[in-house]
């Protein structure tokens, strides 16, 4: 075989030469390879991030080597419904996983599909891209549906788990697929090709760097947030659904706003370090003893921050001379809605630089009034839509102190059942199960972008983000180091 250049090429339209070359020559596994890294190369870029969302060539090169390694595959292909004659089994949905996380908005997401549509036949398959899987967590919240089953991809290269996946579809008799791929997973947006015959969704829950599969014609997609259904409708030029996320009721249990002169306003964020120890001009790590020297109060973070993280926080508190009690570290909870319940919390903190959706939408649900953070140029960071329009947004930290100082306990109450309506009105369970229904019927309006952002391309902005050159360097590093250790695939 000639010789096949192992260096990650430079652009795009080499990477397209040398994947092509890697088909001709019979090797998909590299050709895989090389676009997993690609992709892996722009995510862990932080300037990329809330930059660059998709790539058509991407796309169209996994179309490609999907088609070529279905062809190569021995088994024949079944049609979806040839072995049902007369049996009238019920209806098969079909779930393309990356990896199962115990964290994280997606993983929830398939939980919520599947629990939405108990009469049908439900069947995950993980392709172990980006590392392995939480799988006693995933077989514990599906403990009581017996009709879904697990099936993880055998260990092996690329191409391996590629054509794995093609015949587990091809077989499978499913009468839809949704993808929620992680960004970078080739093997899945290889998979699903026109040439299996089957309906498929992709789930859009990559959203804030490049993801493959943005641009698959053949399936239909899903934004659950207004700023990514307006981006990829406006800007991709993709026709897509609006499907927003939802969250089961657990209900208001008591919750009142006490006298803030006597015991302090208690606040509270949830997101890990993916989401809060990003390079940014302001840091939730600097912010937090500032608001807590303002307040008096308590501040509740629920999320895995890093030992450094914590470190730095805890001297900030004592450098702001507040007593380390005053913040409350949960690394996880099974549920942010009632932990924020449990603490009496009156007013969340919307995670930053990097928002984060259904714990905002958590919070809202318990009656929480919510303070959203206005991101320094990315609309989708900020998700300021998602929160109900009353919603107080801030991009000074210094507007963002004075606010929360002047908070009144009548404005936090009212605010409070604002909260509670906008969760009411837009984020109930009832409309997933609406939309899964009859996907073709249910059609939802997404809410219109906010007027207030105003993305900061000014000089002051450019000069704070060239402080962060050396800060960007070691996240960079530090992130790719993470996931090449998490990685399993040689």
């Amino acid at each position: 075989m000639p010789h096949l250049s192992k260096s990650l090429p430079n652009s795009i339209r080499e990477l397209k030469k040398q994947v092509i070359q890697s088909l001709s020559l019979g090797d998909i596994n590299y050709a895989l390879r090389l676009i997993h890294d690609r992709v892996e190369s722009i995510i862990t870029e932080p300037i990329c991030t809330a930059h660059v969302f998709s790539s058509k060539e991407l796309d169209f090169l996994c179309q490609q080597i999907g088609s070529q390694n279905l062809l190569s595959l021995k088994t024949d292909l079944h049609t979806t419904n040839a072995s049902r004659v007369g049996q009238a089994p019920p209806p098969k949905i079909a779930y393309l996983l990356s990896r199962w996380q115990k964290t994280g908005g997606h993983s929830r997401l398939v939980i919520d599909f599947i629990n939405s549509q108990p009469n049908k036949e439900h069947i995950i398959y993980i392709t172990g891209i980006g590392g392995p899987s939480n799988l006693d967590y995933l077989k514990k919240n599906l403990s009581t549906n017996t009709r879904t089953k697990i099936l993880t991809a055998p260990h092996g290269n690329y191409q391996k788990r590629l054509s794995w996946l093609q015949n587990e579809l091809k077989n499978c008799g499913a009468d839809h697929i949704y993808l929620f791929n992680h960004h970078q997973d080739s093997v899945i947006v290889s998979a699903l090709v026109p040439e299996l015959g089957i309906p498929g969704t992709f789930c859009h829950h990559g959203d804030h760097h490049l993801c493959l599969g943005v641009h698959l014609a053949h399936l239909s997609h899903i934004d659950f947030h207004p700023m990514g259904y307006h981006y990829c409708r406006e800007k991709l030029k993709v026709d897509n659904f609006y499907l927003p996320l939802t969250f089961e009721d657990k209900g208001i249990v008591g919750h009142s706003v006490k006298s803030l002169t006597s015991s302090g306003l208690r606040t509270a964020t949830a997101a890990g370090t993916n989401k809060i120890e990003i390079p940014y001009h302001v840091s939730y790590l600097d912010i937090v003893p500032k608001i807590l020297k303002i307040t008096g109060g308590t501040h509740l973070h629920i999320g895995r921050l890093t030992p450094w993280a914590l470190h730095y926080l805890r001297r900030q508190l004592r450098q702001h001379q507040v007593p380390e009690n005053k913040l409350i570290y949960i690394p996880w909870t099974p549920s942010v809605w009632k932990s924020l319940q449990e603490h009496d919390i009156d007013v969340y903190l919307a995670s930053f630089p990097y928002g984060a959706g259904l714990t905002l939408i958590e919070a809202m649900g318990a009656g929480i009034p919510v303070i959203m953070h206005q991101h320094m140029y990315s609309r989708v960071l900020s998700g300021l839509e998602i929160a109900y329009p009353e919603a107080f947004s801030w991009a000074d930290p210094d507007v963002l102190l004075k606010h929360i100082s002047k908070l009144k306990r009548e404005k936090l109450i009212q605010e409070g059942q604002i909260a509670r309506l906008h969760y009411k009105n837009f984020h109930r369970p009832e409309m997933l199960r609406g939309f899964l229904a009859d996907s073709n019927k249910a059609t939802i309006t997404a809410p219109p972008l906010n007027k207030e952002f105003q993305p900061q391309y000014d000089e002051w902005a450019a000069w704070q983000e060239a402080q962060l050159t050396f800060l960007k360097l070691i996240h960079r590093f530090l992130h790719r180091a993470i996931r090449k250790i998490r990685r399993t695939i040689t």
